[in-house]
């Protein structure tokens, strides 16, 4: 698989088969992952691996929170802006539109918010995820360097035939998942990526891209 491929084939999936991940696999993409960009070589992330007892621990505990209706953990970044316009708004909708609706939940349904909770705290099924933390100290241009690095994870997952899906959501159990895996106070949680096969005969959802020139300007080319 070519880079083009890579990039082209990597989307959220949120249906893992229980298949077992290599560790292997797992150790050849994040020893590959080192070479990612980091602005003054600070390599500010730390990730965590989680498969096995620990992580049917951590989907147990999480969900038993989910199920219970609890809204969470106070937040340690936005998620998003606090006030989205136009055009973010309406990419937004409809991407949630379409992934709910693939998930077999509809709009109106009460139970919607635990559902879509739940769902998110089993990590949809993966064996494996990744809790990628950065050191608090850490400033917008090392979040940036850790973005880069979790997306040479999923491309190079991609090469490996695995998928993956970057969850924000495990901040909102962000206590949970410290706990369990021993960060300590000194780390933040940027989000958790569920990492596995995909699961066969489930909805396959790929989210419409704006066109490149509503992103993309040149200037002198």
């Amino acid at each position: 698989m070519d880079v083009y491929e890579a990039v082209d084939g990597r989307r959220a999936v949120r249906a893992f088969s229980d298949e077992p991940v290599p560790q292997e696999v797992l150790a050849r993409v994040l020893t590959a992952a080192t070479r990612a960009p980091s602005s003054g070589n600070l390599q500010p992330w730390h990730t965590y691996v989680v498969a096995g007892g620990p992580l049917a621990e951590l989907k147990r505990r999480a969900t038993a929170r989910a199920l219970a209706g609890d809204p969470g953990d106070e937040r340690e970044y936005p998620m998003y802006p606090a006030e989205l316009t136009s055009p973010y708004t309406d990419r937004f909708a409809a991407a949630a539109a379409q992934r709910y609706e693939a998930l077999g939940i509809v709009r109106d349904d009460p139970e919607r918010p635990m559902k879509i909770a739940a769902l998110n705290s089993e990590a949809f099924g993966a064996p494996v995820v990744l809790f990628c933390y950065l050191d608090r100290t850490m400033g917008p241009g090392q979040w940036a360097d850790a973005g880069m690095y979790l997306q040479t994870v999923m491309l190079l997952l991609r090469a490996e035939g695995l998928h993956s899906c970057p969850q924000v959501m495990w901040t909102m159990y962000r206590k949970t998942v410290s706990q369990l895996v021993g960060a300590d106070d000194g780390l933040v949680l940027l989000c958790g990526v569920s990492v596995g096969f995909e699961k066969e005969g489930a909805p396959r959802l790929r989210t419409a891209r704006a066109d490149m020139t509503e992103t993309v300007s040149f200037i002198g080319v």
